[in-house]
Order: C-alpha cells, then structure tokens, then sequence
C-alpha cells in the first residue's frame, strides 16, 4: 500500500502517540514513580465582584471634549533646563526621570501648548501651573473653535494646580467626581492636546494611587497606564462615569515619550487647592516646624515600638508651633487631628490642610508610651526667589541661577539637613552653572572656601570673582557634600 506525503504526516504521530502509550503502560517496571491524582495547585476559581458593564468610551468622550480646552502661552525666557533623562546609575534624583511636560520646549523663546478643562460654565479653567508659570500671554482655544484670552486667578506650584478665568458665559463643563473613591484597576480615560494634536482621547486603567515621584512634600499622585505626553499637562482624567478624578500632570520616561506610567494629581487635592485660589488667589498652609522621617523596623524597635506607623521626628525647629507644643526629637507622631498617621508621607498634607491658629490634637510616642499634645498651627510662609541669572556682564550671564535663601521652616518642609545656605531653585539652559552640573534642589553652602548664608553673600562672591579664575562652590545635594567648580568668565 503506497501513502503520499500527507498521508506520511498522518501517520507519523499515531505511531509516536501509539509508544507512548507503550511506554505509560510499561513505566512501573522501568522505575516511574506512580503519579499523585491530586495536583499541587487549586483549581478553584477566584471569587469574582459582579460583572459590570464596559464604560461606554464613546459616549463620554463626546460627553467631556467640548470641556476640554487648549492653552497656548507665549514665555518671558527660553525653555527650563531639561533633565538628564538618561539617567544615571544608582542615583535616585527626580531629575533623571520625571519631566515636566511643558519644561521640554525648545531652548528658544516659543509659544508653547498644554491642556485644561472648563470648571464652570461662567469661564473658571484647571490647568498645570507648569503650563502657564512665567507666561506673558495666555490663550484658550475651545473645542468650538473659539479662542479667548485668559487671565491667571492663582497658582499653587506646590501641587502644581493652576486656576485661570476667560470671559464667556454657558461653557460646557466636567463634573468633578471624588478621587477618594478610585480602585486600582478602575477604568479611566485621559483627554489632552499631545504634542499639540487636539482632542487627543486614550483609555486605560488606575494602575496605583497615592504614588510618591519626588516632586515635593505634597506628592500623592494617581498613577495610570491611559497614553499621556508633553501637551497632556492640565487636562482631565475622567472616571467610567464621565467625572473628573485627576489633572494630568507628569510622566516617567527615558525618552520624552509616553511609556505607559503617567500621574494625576487626585481631583479630591485639586478641589481643596482651588476653592483657595477662587477665594484669595493664593493657599495658604498650615506649618508646624517638624522635620521627620520615614520609621523603619530597626528604628520601632529602637524607640519600643511593636511595628513601624508613624512620622518619626528627625528635629523641631525653635520656636515652632511643635516646639511650644512640646514635640521631641525622637518622638513618632502617630496621630495629628484627629486622623492617623501611618507613615512620614501623611504628615505634610495633613499639616498643610490644618487651619491657621487653630489648635490641633497631636498624638506622640514617647519611649513607647503615647503622650497627647496640642499644637497651635502657623502659617507656612512663603519666600520669593532671589534671582541671581539676570545679571548680565560683557553680554553673557554670570551664573545662570535662579536661589533663594534657605530658612529653617523650609528646610523642613523639603527634608533638608542643612538649615543654612542658598537654595538653587532654577538652572537655565547652557549657562555656566548648568554647564558645572549644579541642579535645582543643591544648597550652595560655601563659595571659595568662605560660607554663604543670603542670596546677597553670593552675589558678592558672583561680582567679585576674579577675572580668569574659578569658582568653586561647595553644596549639599540629597544628603552629601560636593565641590563644583563654575568656570571662569
């Protein structure tokens, strides 16, 4: 009997399947131990939540794109200096890897895009305040085409919120929903103007919240894999039900690009930062003159305690509502008005939200024993920045700086354990300083051997450099001390 090549592939297997048999068959004489019928794993099925409907992305996006808007700005200076995005080997700077998606201009004045949605139908728009910080003019540019010029109502670089007003009546608006309630997992979808292409709609989930990326005491960020990149910055993330439970703010990459790791500033923040700003233009922050950190479990048992809650309180500055108080260093804060405080991150938010003058239960552990303390609330002050980039000499820029001198409270606030010198809060692009490697957050301690306290010290130092020699700068940056050497002019 002849078989063709197909009838060969038939075949073949059958006589394979046919051995094997044999061999199952034959296997407790060949030494096979015989096989358990029970496997080790379950097989039971995970209990499952009721089947819900998928959200219908359709209809909300129709429903929430005419709320979103476009928001040009025209800039009094040249793009920020751009991170390192790189990145470099075990060091865990912010600025190796999360951009601001506005500071990725060109080095070159332009007129710059970012996003932002309509909050209320009489012309009240959220955006990033990194969208519209240092802008001389301002545009909105509506779904319906319109475009309008804005005015800044307040901004909050500590959350990185915005508020602006246009003049128009019965705008189309989003309500905002309660980010309190988001679950990971939820479904969400995010509405922007990426790279400048309006009413660009991506979907994905709630992929963690509460998210803590380094960019100040306030960090408490929704963090999502719905595609956002530079131009999403302002615009909403919307729920299943059409509500707004966060601002797209940043991004991590490598690259510029989205890589599926974006963050939200939580709607339930947003509403508290921007009632402030529709009342007096600004926020205004409790302050209570701690600097803690994070209680491990070596450092409970250290101080008797049984597990590692709480802030554990590294120092109190003088004369601090915390020190009046009576708060210790060594202390661990476990419970401040009335909530709990399950680790060094609570803290700062909670003080924040605390009204001025008012006085707040406190609740320490103190050699394993808790004590009940009240705290009268200051205001947190803030300080303007001493700008030292604009002087100019020979046409070319001294430093290229942006500093402010470094005060006990802030400090404090940024978890610093140096309490006196200047504070580097901008570096601009190509200059002199940039080109040495100093960044935003370093403390310039000393110049040329001799210590710096005020912003007026290091002007001195900035004018007085001798012509043709360097300049060395000695600062703290996360913890350590280094030596910068500037170049000579």
């Amino acid at each position: 009997m002849k078989f063709t090549r197909n009838h060969r592939r038939w075949v073949t297997p059958i006589v394979v399947l046919a051995a094997v048999a044999a061999l199952v068959a034959l296997s407790p004489h060949f030494g096979f131990t015989k096989v358990s019928k029970a496997p080790v794993w379950t097989e039971t099925p995970a209990a499952q939540s009721p089947q819900t409907p998928a959200p219908d992305w359709v209809s909300l996006s129709k429903g929430a794109k005419p709320a979103v808007v476009n928001i040009s700005t025209r800039r009094r200076a040249a793009g920020r200096a751009i991170p390192d995005l790189e990145g470099r080997p075990g060091e865990r700077c912010r600025a190796d890897f999360f951009r601001r998606f506005f500071e990725e201009a060109p080095r070159r004045p332009v007129r710059a895009v970012g996003s932002g949605f309509i909050l209320s139908a009489d012309g009240y728009i959220v955006t990033n305040n990194h969208v519209v910080e240092d802008a001389t003019g301002i545009q909105v540019k509506l779904a319906d085409g319109r475009e309008l010029a804005a005015k800044v109502v307040g901004r909050d670089p500590k959350t990185d919120l915005a508020l602006l007003k246009v003049e128009a009546t019965g705008l189309p608006v989003i309500p905002v929903g309660d980010s309190n309630a988001l679950q990971v997992g939820e479904p969400v979808m995010a509405i922007g103007n990426p790279f400048g292409l309006e009413q660009t709609v991506t979907t994905g989930i709630v992929s963690a919240t509460g998210r803590v990326i380094g960019t100040g005491p306030y960090d408490n960020f929704i963090q999502t894999d719905a595609s956002i990149n530079p131009g999403n910055s302002g615009g909403p993330l919307i729920n299943a039900r059409g509500e707004v439970i966060g601002i797209n703010t940043a991004i991590f990459s490598q690259r510029g690009g989205s890589v599926g790791i974006g963050f939200a500033v939580p709607s339930s923040l947003a509403k508290s930062v921007i009632t402030q700003l529709v009342e007096h233009g600004r926020v205004e922050r409790g302050w209570l003159g701690v600097s803690v950190q994070p209680l491990t479990k070596e450092l409970a048992k250290g101080f008797k305690r049984n597990d590692a809650t709480g802030a554990l309180v590294a120092s109190v500055v003088a004369g601090s509502p915390a020190e009046r108080a009576g708060v210790k260093p060594g202390d661990i804060i476990v419970e401040f008005a009335g909530k709990k405080v399950a680790k060094s991150g609570d803290l700062p938010s909670l003080v924040a939200e605390a009204r001025v003058g008012n006085d707040v239960p406190v609740v320490v552990v103190r050699d394993g024993k808790e004590v009940r303390l009240t705290a009268r609330i200051a205001r947190l002050e803030e300080e303007e920045a001493a700008k030292v980039a604009d002087v100019e000499v020979d046409g070319k820029n001294k430093l290229g700086l942006s500093v402010q001198p470094l005060t006990p409270p802030m400090a404090s606030e940024l978890g610093l354990q140096v309490r006196e010198g200047v504070l580097v809060r901008d570096v601009a692009a190509g200059s002199r300083a940039g080109e040495a490697g100093i960044r935003a957050g370093d403390v310039i301690v000393e110049v040329d051997r001799q210590p710096v306290r005020t912003v007026e010290e290091l002007k001195a130092h900035v004018d007085n450099q001798v012509k043709g020699a360097p300049m060395v700068l000695l600062i703290r940056r996360e913890g350590g001390t280094m030596y910068v050497a500037i170049p000579a002019v």
